[in-house]
């Protein structure tokens, strides 16, 4: 009695068009070998991916955004009051200052000299308004260079 056992359960049987590994000693045509993901699955995952690069970098350029303006808005709100504070110094103070000098000198060359005075005044504000509005970046500089990366990586994962 050397032969082969013979099992006394016969084997089970699988639907139509089921190939059983062990039987042919291969793997089935269909099944995908494991590790490897489907097109769907990279397609989801990537689309997935895309979305939240780009709400991500929404939210950047609103942070961003809102920074800048926040040093806009000083700049102009200090253009803004230096004109006010221009205009109310420029009337006291050179009704002051025309009296005072109406002592020494004619009336209407008084009234011209803190005319003069006050002219430039308010250009040295205004050049300073304007330098504080230039310093701002309107730019968004980390913006625009995550977006270069962002299109560099959509790009590698193309290919």
């Amino acid at each position: 009695m050397s032969g082969p056992v013979q099992p006394s359960v016969p084997p089970p049987e699988h639907p139509p068009g089921f190939a059983d590994p062990l039987a042919s000693g291969s793997a089935p045509v269909d099944a995908a070998p494991r590790g490897e993901r489907s097109l769907g699955d990279i397609v989801s995952d990537v689309t997935s991916d895309i979305s939240t690069l780009v709400k991500q970098e929404l939210e950047l350029a609103k942070t961003e955004l809102k920074q800048e303006m926040a040093q806009a808005g000083k700049g102009a709100g200090l253009l803004g009051g230096a004109g006010v504070a221009g205009h109310l110094l420029l009337i006291w103070v050179s009704v002051t200052l025309t009296v005072v000098l109406d002592s020494w000198m004619p009336l209407w060359v008084a009234a011209l000299i803190v005319t003069v005075l006050w002219a430039v005044v308010a250009a040295v504000l205004a050049v300073v308004g304007r330098k504080a509005l230039k310093e701002s970046n309107p730019q968004l500089p980390t913006t625009q260079r995550t977006l270069k990366e962002d299109a560099q990586w959509a790009t590698a994962q193309k290919s």
